[in-house]
This record gives structure tokens, C-alpha cells and sequence, in this order.
């Protein structure tokens, strides 16, 4: 039985049994119809979902988009465990023999995960009931993931998947599955504290719903009715928390062949399924119709749901668009908000170095303290020459880094490289948080400098003690500026060592990115030996089926060729022998007529017969005497034949057929023409001693001699 012809019979069925549902309440009949039907797509289910896990690999090549219509129209409840490993590979996990030694260690989050547990499926049999098997279970998957993934740890709305699993496989398999789910299925960067991933699916849902229910977007946006408000948890739980039980696990099936695709489109077919509804109530209708009328309308089952589902345009490439449109978005949020960061932090400083001036005064200045400050000044606009300098190197670095990320194809490299510079950006702003600082210690120099030369007029004027309280101050505000010196030399040294970190943690990248190239090409080579291995295998094992295949053919050669030397040989045996069977054929016969005849009667007409034929001779002999003919060295007998079939007919009543004479015989016409080799004596008893006649009769083309 071919999958072909079992996926045909699925179809055929299935149709067969929604016609007898439509007709189920006219009659009797076709109330059983529908039972026979329903048994029998049953059977074919089960033989189809049995015959596909078996042949698992070569199905999901060859017949992915018949293996998809099947996983849609759902899979059945005791295939699910095998079909869902299947699905996401999850068989034969290595994560699965530490699952044991995960549930000896201690998870940070215990508690969390405990106090979670009795909102789980609260009104289900498996987890109602505390300290039951399956809130054991679950919690024992949970505490074994956030040990293995201590980034993301615990997140309230995963119990629901985890418990969806349990409800289907034992808990070892279920983790292995889960496991799975949050790496390949997106779920995990749903998952993480940030919620960046969430964001995206709210980004993305929200402009599938502008463009295809515009409407009902703009009333979304009147009643300040965000998208997060009602559709965040549809992404967490894959409709686990909002749809009744069944619809969600039909939906779930979709979800394991087909991604986080199947909730964008369930989605907003939900919305256009209740549109109209939608845009008569507020944000508290609109809330309360999606907590208590939506999951009511999918009791009947998710069959028209999910037929709907697939009727919305869903377009793989403007999501990725959309999705790198989104990154751009947030980048510039963060970027943002590290400016207003840096200048809050600069607004601070410039208050306190006010309030500090305010304080202190107008202070006065020697000379040599304005000479001091001139040199500082000149290191100071070195200095910020040099961190200009600096600063248009990173931004070439980061330039540089930026064209690299462009250049690489992998999606964790950029997503490496882009949090690698925006921590170059970061460093970047407090370099220039540093520089803003040491301008304005530059400025409050200038402002100072302008004080003194205003006031060193009247200095010589004051009194021996002013001078002093002035050669004081300008000591303490040399005291102060070498203490500002020091601090931006410890600002730029920070700022080397944080460029350092930086230049030792892009080496570090780029060495492990080496490695990681340098692994990849060793498992290349290994790969590409191993099919050199293989091929040349191949092609000795063809060589040497070639050299069995021409030592046959030559063998096969010869045998025709002695097969046809022996039909040869056997056909002239078979002809030798078919003529000898008609000389006795022909024999049989003329002895068959000889033993039928009157033996007696038929001497003496052969005896009459050659009394005349003897008469004749001596007549022709006497003629040509007359005549003074040379010899005539035979007889000239002519008669005809009775018929067709060549029998001679003698002059006699009887009519027995007379032979020809067999010997000097020829034939011309229909005449027969006799030549005994006869002598000129005229004894007949010599004759009759020493010359025999031999007579002939002619049966079918073939000739038979007797004697008399």
C-alpha cells in the first residue's frame, strides 16, 4: 500500500464522512453511513500516521506539503508524542540523560516555580489536585530548563506548553521537547527578561492588522487599545490560556510543523471573525469579548478557525522586513536614551561645579598661577585633540565592525557583532561624557583667566596681607587645578583601558570566530574524506560488478551460441527424420494397396500387361527392321491419367492402378515414358530369366518402386 494512495484514501474519506455529518439527522441510514464512514477514516488514519512514522525521513523529503495538509487536518491523540519529537528532532537529545542529575541540584527558581504550579490547569484532572503526579512533573521540567538556561530561568506563561506536553509524553521526553521548542521555535527570546522577541510579534501582528483590517486598527488606535493588551498571551502560550483545550492542541500540532506562522494567522482570522463585533464596543467591551465570547466560539472545534486561518495573506519576506525594520527602530530607542542618559549626567556635574562656585567666591590669581593655567590649557586642548583623534578612530572601528557585520551571513554572528557595538557605542558616549567634562574645566579656566587679568590692575595697590591671602588662594587654586589634572588623567587612562577591553574583547571574537571557521573546515574535510571514502568505495564495488557483468554476458555468449549448434544438429536430426517417417509413410501406403488387392488377379493382369508390352516391342522391332532404323534402345508408352492426384488408369474394367516404370524414367506433360534396357533376342524366356520390369506408381510427387 504506496503513501499516495493512503493519502487519497484520507481525503476521499474525510469528505465522505463530512457529507454524511451534513445528512445525519434525514434518516437512519444515513446515520450509520456516517458511523462506517467515521470507522473507517479512523482506520485509514491510523494506517496512514503509522506507515509515516515509520518511513519519517524519506516522508519528510520527499512529501513535506502532503505531510503539512495531514499535520493540519491534526494528528491523532496517540500519535502525538512520536509525531511532536519527530517534528522538532527531538529524539535522541543527549540534554536527555542529564535530566536526572538536573533534579538532584537546586534552581534559584523554586519558588516561583511552586507558587506558579496550582495555576496551571487548574479544573484539569492531571494537575488539579495538589501534590498530585502531574504538578510533580511539571515542576520537575521546569526546575531542570532553568538550570539549563539560568538567562531565561523561569517565565510564568512556558507551564502551559510544558504541561501540554506532559498531558501527551513522559516528562523526560516532554523536557527534551521543550528544550527544543525554546531553541529552534523562537520561543526563548520570547521568553528572556528583556521580552525583546514579544515586542517584534506585537510589531509585526499590528501591522498585519493595519493592512488587512484598517478599520478595526484605527478603532484600536481611538480606544488606545493596544496590541500587547489582548494578543501577548496568544504568542506565550500558543492560544493555550485563551482557546478551549482541543482547539489549542489542534493549533499546537500546526505550531510544530510550522512555527509561530500558525499564531499570526489564527490571530487575525479571529479578528476578522469578530470585526464587526470589535468596532461597536470600548476597551473594556473589547476586553471582556476577548476573555469571554472568543474562546465560546470554538467549542464546535477549530475546523472552521483554522480553515480561516489559511485564508489570510501572510507574506514570509515583508515579515523578515519588518523585522529588521524593528531592530533599526529599537537601536535608535537605545541610542536615544544613552544621550538623554549622558546629558542628565553632564546637567548634574554643570550644576554641582555652579553650586561650588557660588560657594567659594571670586577667587584672585597670581602670575604664575595664569602661566600655570596657560600651559594647562594648551595640555588640556592637546588632550582634546587626542581623544578627537581617538574618537574618529573608534568611529572608524566601528565603521569597520559594521561593514564586517554586513559581510557576514550567519544570524547569531550579526547578532553578536550589533551587541558588540552597542557596547562600542556605550564606551563611545562616556568617552565623550569625559570629553564635555574636561571642556568645561577648559572654560571654567578661560572664565578665570578673564577674572584675573581684571582684577591684577589693582593688586599691587592692596596691602602687604591681601597679597598673602591672594598668593594663598592662588596656591589653593593651583592645589585645585593640579587635583582636576589628575582626574582627567585618570579619566583618559579609564578611557584606554576601556579601549583596551574593547580591543581585547574584538580579539577575543574574532579568535573564537576563527576557531569556529577553522572547526567547520575540519568537519568539511572529515565529511568530504569520508564521501571520497564512500565514492571510491562505490566505484570499485561498480568496477567489479562490471567485470561479473561481462564474464556473464560472454558465458551468456556462449551458451546462445551452443544452444543454437545443438538446435541446429537437433533440427537436421528432426528433418532426417521426419523424411524417412514419409518414405515410410509412402511405403506404408503402396504396401497397404498390395495387401488390399487380389493378389492373384493382380499377377495375371501384370502378366497380360507385360505380355502386351513384349508384344508391342517385338511389333516396333519388326518396324524397324522395314525401316533401316538404327537401334532403338527403348519403348515410347503413352497413357493418361485418370485424374489430379497423378494415378494411372489401365484399359481393365477393374481400374487397378498400373505403376510406372521405374528406372530410365521421364516425365513430360502428363505422359509417362518407359525405357527397359532391352536386348535384340527375341526368347522370352531369357527375357523373363534375366530381365526383370520394374513398375512405378506415382503418389503425390513422390515415387515407389515394386518388382514383378
Amino acid at each position: 500500500m504506496s503513501l499516495s494512495w493512503l493519502l487519497e484514501t484520507d481525503s476521499k474519506s474525510l469528505r465522505s464522512m463530512n457529507g454524511s455529518r451534513r445528512n445525519s439527522g434525514s434518516s437512519l441510514v444515513s446515520s450509520s453511513s456516517a458511523s462506517s464512514n467515521l470507522s473507517h477514516l479512523e482506520e485509514d488514519t491510523w494506517i496512514l500516521w503509522g506507515r509515516i512514522v515509520n518511513e519519517w525521513e524519506e516522508v519528510r523529503k520527499k512529501k513535506e506539503k502532503q505531510l503539512k495538509d495531514l499535520v493540519r487536518k491534526g494528528v491523532p491523540h496517540h500519535f502525538r508524542a512520536i509525531v511532536w519529537q519527530l517534528l522538532c528532532n527531538a529524539q535522541n537529545m543527549p540534554i536527555k540523560d542529564q535530566y536526572s542529575e538536573l533534579l538532584k541540584m537546586t534552581s534559584p527558581c523554586e519558588k516561583l516555580i511552586r507558587r506558579d504550579i496550582a495555576r496551571t490547569y487548574p479544573e484539569h484532572e492531571f494537575f488539579k489536585e495538589k501534590d498530585s503526579l502531574g504538578q510533580e512533573v511539571l515542576f520537575n521540567v521546569m526546575k531542570a530548563y532553568s538550570l539549563v538556561d539560568r538567562e531565561v530561568g523561569y517565565c510564568q506563561g512556558s507551564a502551559f506548553i510544558v504541561g501540554l506536553l506532559l498531558m501527551q509524553m513522559p516528562e523526560e521526553e516532554a523536557f527534551c521537547v521543550f528544550v527544543k521548542l525554546m531553541q529552534d521555535y523562537r520561543l526563548r527570546e520570547l521568553f528572556k527578561p528583556s521580552m525583546a522577541e514579544l515586542g517584534l510579534c506585537m510589531y509585526q501582528f499590528e501591522y498585519m492588522i493595519q493592512e488587512q483590517l484598517p478599520e478595526l486598527h484605527m478603532h484600536f488606535q481611538a480606544q488606545s487599545f493596544h496590541t500587547s493588551m489582548y494578543a501577548s498571551s496568544w504568542f506565550l502560550t500558543i492560544f493555550l490560556t485563551s482557546f478551549p483545550l482541543p482547539v489549542a492542541t489542534r493549533i499546537f500540532d500546526i505550531f510544530m510543523c510550522e512555527g509561530l506562522e500558525i499564531v499570526f494567522r489564527v490571530g487575525l482570522a479571529i479578528l476578522q471573525m469578530n470585526q464587526t463585533e470589535l468596532i461597536q464596543l470600548d476597551m473594556e467591551g473589547m476586553l471582556q469579548h476577548f476573555q469571554r465570547v472568543i474562546p465560546h466560539q470554538l467549542d464546535s472545534g477549530p475546523d472552521k478557525v483554522i480553515q480561516a486561518a489559511y485564508q489570510v495573506k501572510y507574506n514570509a519576506k515583508k515579515m523578515k522586513k519588518l523585522e529588521k525594520d524593528y531592530t533599526t527602530i529599537k537601536t535608535k530607542e537605545m541610542e536615544e536614551q544613552v544621550e538623554i542618559k549622558r546629558l542628565r549626567t553632564e546637567n548634574r556635574l554643570l550644576k554641582q561645579r555652579i553650586d561650588t562656585l557660588e560657594k567659594k567666591g571670586a577667587p584672585r590669581y597670581s602670575e604664575e598661577s595664569v602661566l600655570q593655567l596657560e600651559r594647562e590649557l594648551v595640555q588640556a586642548r592637546l588632550k582634546e585633540a587626542e581623544s578627537q583623534c581617538a574618537l574618529k578612530e573608534m568611529q572608524d572601528k566601528i565603521l569597520d565592525m559594521e561593514k564586517r557585520n554586513t559581510s557576514l551571513p550567519d544570524d547569531t554572528n550579526v547578532a553578536r557583532l550589533q551587541e558588540e557595538l552597542i557596547g562600542v557605542k556605550l564606551r563611545e558616549a562616556e568617552a565623550l561624557t569625559g570629553l564635555k567634562e574636561l571642556r568645561q574645566q577648559v572654560r571654567d579656566l578661560e572664565e578665570h583667566w578673564q577674572r584675573h587679568l581684571a582684577r591684577t590692575a589693582g593688586r599691587w595697590k592692596d596691602s602687604p596681607r591681601k597679597n598673602t591671602l591672594s598668593e594663598l588662594q592662588d596656591e589653593l587654586m593651583s592645589v585645585r587645578l593640579r587635583e582636576a589634572e589628575a582626574q582627567a588623567e585618570l579619566r583618559e587612562t579609564r578611557q584606554r583601558m576601556l579601549e583596551m577591553e574593547t580591543q581585547n574583547q574584538i580579539h577575543s571574537n574574532q579568535l573564537r570566530r576563527a576557531e569556529q571557521e577553522s572547526r567547520c573546515l575540519q568537519e568539511c574535510v572529515q565529511t568530504l574524506t569520508l564521501q571520497n571514502k564512500d565514492l571510491n568505495g562505490q566505484l570499485q564495488e561498480i568496477k567489479r560488478r562490471q567485470a561479473e557483468i561481462e564474464c556473464k554476458s560472454k558465458e551468456e555468449v556462449m551458451a546462445v551460441r551452443l544452444r543454437e549448434a545443438d538446435n541446429i544438429a537437433a533440427m537436421a536430426e528432426l528433418q532426417q527424420q521426419i523424411s524417412e517417417l514419409e518414405i515410410q509413410k509412402e511405403e506404408g501406403k503402396v504396401q497397404g494397396q498390395l495387401n488390399h488387392t487380389d493378389s492373384s488377379q493382380y499377377i495375371r493382369d501384370l502378366k497380360d500387361q507385360i505380355a502386351d508390352l513384349k508384344h508391342e516391342i517385338c511389333c516396333l522391332k519388326g518396324q524397324k527392321g522395314l525401316a533401316n532404323q538404327p537401334t532403338f534402345d527403348g519403348i515410347h508408352i503413352v497413357n493418361h491419367y485418370a485424374g489430379d492426384d497423378g494415378s494411372y488408369q489401365s484399359s481393365d474394367e477393374d481400374g487397378v492402378k498400373v505403376p510406372t516404370l521405374r528406372g530410365s524414367q521421364q516425365r513430360s506433360g502428363g505422359r509417362i515414358r518407359l525405357q527397359p534396357n532391352l536386348g535384340d533376342t527375341d526368347s522370352e524366356d531369357e527375357e523373363e530369366d534375366d530381365e526383370a520390369l520394374r513398375l512405378s506408381v506415382p503418389q503425390s510427387g513422390s515415387h515407389k518402386s515394386t518388382t514383378v
